[in-house]
């Protein structure tokens, strides 16, 4: 900028751009400005209304380095603030640059100006910061953010709890801005000030100022004058009114001075900006690749931070598992993390994660240089926690009740006998929210606000070494009671899709409240009240072991024989019964608890209980091959859903009668309630009251219409609505359901029509989700089909022992999943390797089974019939020969009886190969020849490729 130019004063309406004195003023007042964003004002005044494309704005502003659109945002931000009501001067032409908008006059000043020259000199400025002697791990982005804001504003505060790093992170971004300021930059520690009388003293006599007379922050600041200067203010909360004045009184008298100050309380001054420091990165839960684990930041602060110390440290896969665990407990806070490190260098990382059960014993030995208040963690707490006053310790003590953030609605439940009034009580945690104690939870839509862990460990720690921990903790498990169990008979907790996701956010907070109602000291009818109300939340998520648990829990400690207590009995044993038979669980116990739970209904003429406990009862009594039992207990829910005015229970109805008819043999009448069901118009979201029909049954029901389909020889028709299942479960998180619909849909369509690549990663997908909820009965679900797949791919040494294995756990339980399919596939692997009596008594045990679960014969029974005729044909003897054409006959009509197409093809194919090898080609073609052609799709699976490639082989 030329020395003419700076005598110009740009002036428009009630504002003026001096380009000598380097301010921005609003009617005579200077407005704070960074020096970088006043170069960004003044390039645009002197376009003269002209657009200043980006590039134009980075090289004059930023001659010869490299700038990227961040920074650029920062500062036009910055100028946007400064003008305040006026901030629509300043215009933006997307992706090209900006323009100021306004009749700017430039007039020249009178006198001589103060001039601005750039700084010359090569030698580095005057300063006394401190060297980093160890490496800023994972804050590269936040300081060149820090960096953008200090020279786009005049006063920056980095906030945070304490341990954060807001002085390291302060420190590097402010050195690489040094060559900016001619004067130097002078950190000024404000930590071991008592009175905050001495800070402006402390700060003249970190400059070098020598001051006569009473020391105020206006003469410092006038001593400092036009100096260009870069002051870092170290640790101001216990100074923070003094800090904010003086702070506020440079940027009025001192135009070229910028403030960096770190506190974990912002200094609510004009102009300032505030940079919430966050926390380090750790890696979600679940994810145990080293490479991606070691991409985070907080990981790489403790694996360097212990290689200081310990220079042979190499972690293992299963140290970086542990490593990241002890980061998510510690929040990514980086001191916590070098406390652990150090640890972990003498104790072992396993060590470590073991001892952070009591974090603040463990966590007690930092850098002999530290501050003493920043030796241990506990140290770097109690710190902030004596600077509260008396009334926010104990808002905070009570707060830290809470595992899983909270309300102001439940924060006011756990303070009601202190005397706080809801508006002080939210006041409170806003003042704890400025002094960085509480965080504003932004995951959700509601305000919602959190503690970080160990801040919230600390705090609790507090509380149970005062008197308030039993009343605190009664109120909080009264409180989530009161919400999920509302106190009107027959009143439900949640209607929508919203209310269960709202309720979810609350899981740790009701696992904390049953904890504790169950715990010495507790209260049981709390618990109780609130394991029956939240059990529906649970199997939302898919925990159905937790579930389980707790529900047993809250069982063994009610008093069954109270009539007030039969409602909440018959909602446990209904969730109970449902659980029981995920996990594989005793199925005789499961089957009591859900038939008590019917008749308590029935006494209480609970209709949509009823229909719960007769939909669970279907699924056991199918999962045990009970087919007829199971079509008894769904014609019942039919029964029920017809008195009741909820369309929703007439669509459960017509579900569990298709799960129950297609078993039986029935896949015609399984179709025509399924598609009834998928005709159904559900709202999103729609609920009655004990149960809800949404997106994901409409998925399962469309996995089970794919089976009843193919089974009639649609196979393309199936394989579509398989397709659709899946999808329509994309972008959700319910894997119990995900297991149904890879159970009855995709894996078995797969497997059956030959596309084995496809069954076998639905497969292993369906065992691996299964595996990670322990929902055993999926688990072993997927092992049969897997077992099953090998033998159909004819892999039988390798089908046959994971088959043995399901068995041996399905006979263990009690639990016969689909007993009669699997045995025939454990027959077809067993003659596949030769040992054709063992195959013989498996396809008869099979047959036995099937007679017995459905009273007569079952879907797979003509397929059982075929395997036991293809078994006999390899004894190689003519009664084997013929006994095997009478089971194939029997196998084709009872095909035939069920409608199953796609049976009647298999045994055709049986039969014609039979011929073939007898020489009959004439008879194999008028086997085969007439079920093949009443196929209409499909043609490109297995056995429909066999069949017509065999036919093409056969003379006409």
């Amino acid at each position: 900028m030329s020395e003419v130019n700076a005598n110009l004063v740009y002036v428009y309406d009630q504002w003026e751009i001096d380009l000598g004195r380097r301010e921005l003023r609003s009617r005579g007042i200077p407005v704070p400005l960074g020096g970088r964003a006043f170069e960004v004002v003044t390039v645009l005044v002197q376009s003269a209304s002209e657009l200043v494309t980006k590039d134009d704005l980075m090289e004059r502003v930023w001659p010869g380095a490299v700038v990227g659109e961040g920074t650029i945002h920062v500062h036009i931000s910055a100028v946007r603030k400064a003008l305040g009501p006026d901030r629509g001067l300043l215009k933006t032409a997307s992706g090209r640059g900006y323009r100021l908008l306004g009749s700017w006059t430039p007039l020249q000043r009178e006198g001589t100006a103060p001039v601005y020259s750039p700084r010359t000199s090569k030698a580095p400025p005057a300063n006394n910061f401190p060297p980093l002697i160890t490496r800023l791990v994972g804050r590269a982005a936040a300081a060149q953010f820090v960096r953008d804001l200090v020279s786009a504003y005049r006063v920056v505060t980095l906030t945070g709890p304490g341990g954060i790093g807001k002085t390291s992170l302060a420190i590097k971004a402010v050195r690489y801005l040094l060559p900016d300021f001619e004067d130097g930059g002078w950190l000024v520690e404000l930590a071991s000030l008592s009175d905050p009388g001495l800070v402006p003293s402390t700060v003249a006599s970190t400059v070098g100022l020598k001051l006569a007379g009473e020391m105020s922050a206006e003469s410092v600041a006038r001593a400092v004058g036009g100096r260009h200067l870069l002051l870092v203010l170290d640790n101001c909360e216990h100074v923070i009114d003094t800090v904010a004045n003086l702070a506020e009184t440079f940027t009025r008298l001192c135009p070229r001075t910028t403030i960096v100050a770190t506190s974990r309380e912002v200094l609510r001054i004009d102009g300032e900006s505030v940079y919430r420091v966050p926390p380090l990165e750790v890696p979600a839960v679940g994810q145990a690749a080293p490479d991606y684990i070691m991409q985070y930041s907080a990981v790489e602060l403790f694996v360097a931070r212990t290689k200081a110390l310990n220079a042979g440290f190499t972690p293992t896969a299963e140290e970086l598992a542990s490593i990241a665990a002890i980061c998510r407990r510690l929040d990514g806070m980086p001191l916590a993390i070098e406390f652990a490190a150090a640890r972990a260098a003498v104790l072992s990382v396993q060590g470590v994660a073991a001892g952070l059960r009591d974090r603040f014993a463990l966590l007690t030995h930092g850098r002999r240089t530290a501050l003493p208040r920043h030796r241990t963690l506990r140290a770097a707490l109690d710190w902030s926690y004596e600077l509260l006053p008396e009334t926010e310790r104990g808002l905070l003590r009570r707060l830290s009740i809470f595992a899983g953030g909270f309300t102001v609605d439940a924060a006011a439940a756990v303070m009601m006998d202190t005397g706080f009034e809801a508006s002080a009580v939210l006041d409170g945690i806003a003042n704890l929210v400025a002094k960085s104690w509480v965080g504003l939870d932004k995951s959700g839509a509601g305000a919602r606000w959190t503690l970080l862990e160990t801040i919230r460990v600390y705090a609790f720690e507090k509380i149970v070494e005062s008197s308030e921990s039993d009343d605190a903790q009664r109120r909080h498990a009264a409180f989530f009671r009161d919400l999920f169990a509302p106190k009107a008979q027959g009143a439900r907790s949640f209607s929508s899709d919203e209310d269960v996701a709202r309720h979810v956010g609350e899981i740790d907070n009701v696992r904390a409240a049953i904890d504790w109602s169950f715990s010495p000291g507790g209260d049981l009818a709390i618990g109780t009240d609130l394991t029956a109300a939240y059990a529906p939340v649970w199997r939302h998520l898919s925990l159905v072991n937790e579930c389980r648990e707790r529900c047993e829990r809250a069982l063994l400690n009610l008093e069954p024989h109270r009539t007030s207590n039969r409602r909440l009995q018959m909602e446990l044993q209904i969730a109970l019964g449902d659980a029981i038979l995920v996990t594989m669980g005793p199925p005789e116990q499961a089957e009591t608890h859900l038939t008590r739970a019917l008749e308590t209904a029935g006494v209480l003429n609970d209709l949509p209980a009823q229909a719960q406990a007769l939909a669970t009862l279907v699924a056991i009594h199918a999962s045990r091959g009970e087919f007829s039992r199971a079509q008894i207990a769904a014609e019942r829910i039919e029964q029920v859903a017809h008195r009741i005015d909820d369309p929703t229970y007439q669509c459960l109805a017509y579900q569990q009668m298709a799960y129950a008819l297609f078993p039986s043999g029935r896949p015609r009448e399984a179709q025509q309630y399924l598609e009834r069901v998928l005709r159904f118009p559900v709202a999103a979201g729609v609920r009655g009251d004990a149960v809800y029909y949404n997106q994901h049954d409409r998925a399962v029901s469309r996995a089970m219409l794919a089976r009843a389909l193919w089974i009639q020889g649609f196979a393309d028709q199936a394989l579509k609505e398989t397709r659709l299942s899946l999808e329509e479960m994309q972008d959700t998180d319910h894997p119990i359901q995900l297991c149904r619909i890879l159970y009855q849909g995709i894996c078995r369509i797969a497997t059956m029509t030959g596309d084995f690549a496809t069954a076998d990663r639905e497969i292993a997908r369906l065992i691996e989700t299964a595996t990670r909820l322990n929902a055993h009965n999926w688990e072993t679900a997927g092992h049969f089909l897997k077992g099953k797949l090998l033998v159909e791919r004819g892999e039988f040494a390798q089908g046959l022992p994971v088959l043995r294995d399901a068995f041996e756990t399905s006979d263990r339980t009690g639990w016969r999943l689909s007993y009669a399919e699997f045995k025939g596939a454990l027959a077809l692997g067993l003659a596949g390797t030769g040992r054709l009596d063992e195959a013989l008594v498996a396809a008869d045990d099979a047959m036995a089974a099937d007679r017995e679960g459905a009273d007569g014969h079952g879907w797979y029974a003509p397929e059982l019939l075929r395997i036991k005729g293809e078994v006999l044909l390899r004894q190689a003897a003519d009664q084997s020969n013929l006994a095997a054409e009478n089971f194939f006959a029997e196998a084709a009509q009872m095909a035939r009886d069920q409608c199953a197409l796609f049976w009647e093809l298999r045994i055709a194919l049986s039969v014609a190969r039979l011929r073939v090898s007898q020489g009959r080609h004439h008879e194999a073609r008028a086997s085969l020849a007439p079920v093949y052609d009443r196929f209409t799709e499909g043609f490109a699976t297995a056995d429909l490729r066999a069949a017509r490639a065999l036919l093409e082989e056969l003379p006409p």
